[in-house]
């Protein structure tokens, strides 16, 4: 019964590319229309259909971890985008549809990511070896995305940019005081105190990452004035000039934006400057992919501007400068993962196979989710007083700013 449901449901979601599956029962059926490039799968576990009709993208994902689904060819980013793109071309299957209202009700519940249960979720992901992450990010660890002026950029020379892009919209000067929440291996607050003199404190919840950063901080001439910290950002005390967040926000959980918010304003001065960094959602507010939330990220969630702005604006901040970042992340994504793929060997002998096949599927679903699903990142400069920053955006533009002179990154 249930290959033939799944058979019905393939014959009407497929309606672009060609897909060819060979289900558990030795049945073998074609979907879609020919093509140069078809993907052909095999599902070789009797209770899979059932699973896939029940929860997709979950099945899916564990039947690629497990082997009990396998792919020609190992061709998973082929297989994922024909999925993606006619999953996207046709949402309003009903199967689809109520799986989508069911993960949007009970999302409230599944983000509640309270002090405790947030470090239990950056632990599940960030304090996986040091070794493992050296082996596919740059070497100032940025694990974030990357922005490509132009197409010989490097992952090393992406990032570079963003985070003189962040510098700039920051408009950092010597002496400041700067609050980084979630301040990953470092790489950012250690740029920030050595190349324009600022007072940094970074705080993280991921042991790994605290560590590490420290031994880097110590690495520094004695006249960069940083700290690190194993610390919610809800328990920052004082107040700072500017505040920065690159790839935390994702991990608050929509019945906590107010909370953030609410900290920024209160950790803020007066004519202070934030800049939030955020994986985001064009197509509006939506839900977590269950293999996602369950194996890579537990308790994130990528939010619609609509859901960032209503809170900020309860908070007493006021928005100077949004900018969008379209397919940056998908380069980015498309460079760890070829990295990743070079040194696959290496990522086996730290964990096994499951796990690479775990994080290979992370990393192609992710790379397509900027390519093809609305995926994006959004850039949000936030303040007290509407002045606070230039009337235009033609600082962002100026090749030099300020900086210190021994701050050759």
């Amino acid at each position: 019964m249930w290959v033939r449901i799944l058979d019905w449901f393939l014959s009407q979601l497929i309606q672009e590319g060609s897909l060819n599956v060979s289900f558990p029962n030795g049945e073998e059926k074609k979907y879609g229309e020919p093509s140069d490039r078809s993907i052909s799968i095999q599902l070789n576990d009797t209770p899979l259909p059932r699973r896939i009709l029940l929860n997709p993208e979950l099945a899916i994902g564990e039947a690629y971890m497990d082997e009990t689904l396998t792919i020609a060819d190992d061709d998973l980013h082929g297989c994922l985008e024909l999925l993606i793109v006619n999953q996207k071309n046709h949402p309003n299957l009903l199967h689809y549809r109520w799986l989508m209202v069911f993960r949007v009700a009970i999302r409230w519940f599944s983000q509640l990511n309270r002090a405790e249960r947030a470090r239990k979720n950056v632990t599940h992901h960030y304090d996986l070896s040091g070794e493992f992450y050296d082996l596919f990010l740059d070497a100032d660890r940025q694990y974030s995305c990357a922005y490509y002026e132009n197409s010989t950029d490097t992952l090393e020379s992406a990032q570079a940019n963003k985070k003189t892009i962040i510098a700039k919209k920051l408009l950092l000067e010597p002496g400041q005081k700067v609050l980084d929440i979630g301040s990953g291996w470092g790489g950012l607050s250690l740029h920030i105190a050595r190349s324009f003199g600022a007072k940094v404190t970074g705080v993280t919840l991921s042991t790994e990452q605290y560590n590490i950063s420290n031994a880097r901080a110590e690495k520094l001439s004695t006249d960069a004035d940083i700290q690190f910290l194993l610390q919610d950002y809800r328990a920052v005390s004082g107040q700072f000039d500017r505040i920065v967040s690159v790839g935390m926000f994702e991990h608050v959980g929509v019945p906590h934006y107010g909370e953030f918010f609410d900290t920024l304003s209160s950790r803020l001065k007066d004519d202070g400057v934030a800049l939030l960094h955020t994986i985001g959602r064009s197509d509006g507010p939506g839900a977590t992919n269950p293999w996602i939330a369950k194996y890579i990220f537990p308790g994130g969630y990528s939010p619609a501007l609509s859901e960032m702005l209503a809170a900020a604006e309860k908070s007493g901040l006021c928005v100077t400068d949004v900018e969008v970042w379209r397919l940056h992340y998908a380069k980015t994504l498309y460079d760890w993962r070829l990295r990743f793929e070079e040194n696959i060997d290496q990522v086996r002998r730290l964990y096994d196979d499951r796990f690479c096949r775990m994080w290979r599927f992370y990393l192609v679903a992710s790379e397509l989710a900027f390519q093809v699903n609305d995926h994006v990142v959004f850039q949000v400069q936030l303040a007290k007083q509407p002045d606070a920053v230039p009337l235009t955006r033609e600082y962002l533009t100026q090749t030099t700013f300020k900086e210190m002179e021994h701050a050759a990154d």
